[in-house]
């Protein structure tokens, strides 16, 4: 049970990255269905990222273009489907000193330049769920 009193946070959703194996397949749904257009396609770990503007929040596509990058065993062992959800925060160095003092298991141990040249971590799955996290600034 919940105790105590909520206070506003500043971390929010950034993106939901879904893993696809054919980004023109799946955007058929978002143009004719959604009425979206798709955002400039980019390349990054192994994947091209077409990001869905849903107001503050993005989707992001994912194809994969290496056969042995993340998508593409995200792929082959589950199929498609929700592949990570992306938190903003305000400070990524603070939230992961914050994780490893909680004991968080670090996909990225230092952040690194995601797609948008943005710094990005994740988080393994094992420590958050079993949902890839990824936090970003």
């Amino acid at each position: 049970m919940l105790t105590g009193v909520m206070t506003e946070s500043r971390a929010r959703v950034a993106h939901v990255g879904i893993a696809v194996p054919s980004i023109d397949a799946a955007l058929g749904f978002y143009r004719d269905v959604l009425g979206l257009q798709p955002g400039r396609p980019e390349t990054a770990d192994g994947a091209t990222i077409v990001p869905l503007s849903f107001g503050d929040v993005q989707v992001e596509l994912l194809e994969p273009r290496d056969p042995n990058g993340p998508v593409a065993k995200f792929l082959a062992k589950r199929g498609p489907g929700i592949h990570h959800v992306c938190y903003r925060v305000p400070d990524l160095d603070q939230a992961l000193e914050r994780c490893r003092a909680a004991g968080y298991r670090l996909v990225d141990e230092v952040p690194r330049r995601g797609a948008g040249g943005r710094r990005i971590a994740f988080l393994h799955p094992k420590t958050t769920a079993g949902i890839l996290l990824e936090l970003t600034e």
